[in-house]
């Protein structure tokens, strides 16, 4: 008799049997969690890789580096000693005025920038969405400053806003004087105006297209119930572009924080008297013009690590209202 204990004898599989012959091997499976499912996306992938390595994560290290140590720029191929200070640049960063100053002035940009792009941009898109004559006209002209280019819109801007421009012979005895982007006190206003103007035409794309999502069946409901536009805009319209909401007041924010073009060209590098100078015109500055890439590059781990801040508090509340 056969023991009960005895192995049983291996059975080689039937043919069709769907049951394995082998456990699989863990070499697949490692390569499809690294790789994903389709290897060849990586392919398509690798040169945008390349490129955001190239140009935002070894500049971003390298001014890390540069920032914990006393460095300057020398003639190539001298070799000059860079020692070691620490959190030296970045006392020196929070203890100058200026640097204070340019925080202070994106504040009242973004004060000024950030309620105007949001609100702006949606009335506009809701406007643009409804059927109204020539409605390719005025989304294409509210689209067409956003493409053109800075240098020129500032030469616009410039003659509109000089002391003998439009706007001043317009207001008259209103006017303030000094004029506008020469006056410490509406030097800053008048950029933060004027980027809004210039990137209206991208929000209000974006606010488009997130309004094509909204089911028309609300806006329906709404009508029968004799809501008026503002009940309208405030129960349909707003809570269902909630997303594309946060979405434009971080990328406002973020044009704030990389504020250079305006007010380089507008004010002739952030006059008067600092009053519009911003945190990256002031890297270039005290980096380039001043040759002390060590405080620049201490200024901008600071701005990073503040915007950073800010799109995380904001993720966050978005995340507690979802």
């Amino acid at each position: 008799m056969t023991s009960l204990t005895s192995p049983r004898p291996k059975v080689p599989p039937l043919e069709g049997d769907p049951r394995p012959s082998a456990r699989p091997s863990r070499a697949p499976r490692l390569a499809r969690v690294a790789f994903g499912r389709h290897p060849i996306g990586m392919v398509f992938g690798a040169p945008y890789a390349l490129f955001v390595t190239v140009l935002f994560a070894y500049p971003l290290g390298l001014a890390v580096w540069i920032s914990f140590h006393r460095y300057f720029f020398a003639a190539p191929g001298v070799s000059v000693p860079r020692p070691y200070v620490g959190l030296a640049n970045y006392e020196a960063v929070l203890a100058d005025p200026a640097v204070r100053q340019a925080f202070l002035n994106i504040l009242i940009f973004w004060v000024i920038n950030v309620p105007l792009t949001v609100m702006l941009s949606l009335l506009l898109a809701t406007a643009l969405n409804a059927v109204i004559p020539f409605r390719a006209f005025f989304r294409t002209s509210f689209y067409v400053p956003y493409v053109t280019a800075s240098v020129a819109m500032v030469g616009v801007w410039l003659f509109m806003f000089s002391s003998g421009g439009i706007v001043n012979n317009v207001l008259g005895p209103l006017a303030p004087r000094p004029s506008w982007l020469i006056n410490q006190h509406w030097a800053m206003p008048s950029i933060a105006i004027y980027v809004t103007w210039k990137g209206l035409g991208f929000f209000i794309l974006l606010y488009l297209a997130a309004l094509q999502s909204v089911p028309k069946e609300l806006y329906e409901a709404a009508k029968v119930d004799g809501a008026s536009w503002w009940r309208t805009l405030r129960a349909v319209t707003i809570p269902g572009v909630r997303q594309v909401t946060t979405l434009v007041t971080l990328l406002a924010i973020i044009t704030g924080a990389q504020l250079f073009t305006e007010p380089y060209l507008l004010t002739g590098g952030g006059g008067p008297n600092g009053k519009s100078t911003s945190p990256v015109l002031l890297i270039y500055q005290t980096g380039i013009e001043q040759n002390h890439p060590d405080f620049a590059a201490a200024l901008g781990i600071i701005l990073v690590i503040g915007v950073l801040l800010i799109g995380g508090a904001q993720w966050l509340v978005q995340r507690r209202q979802a």
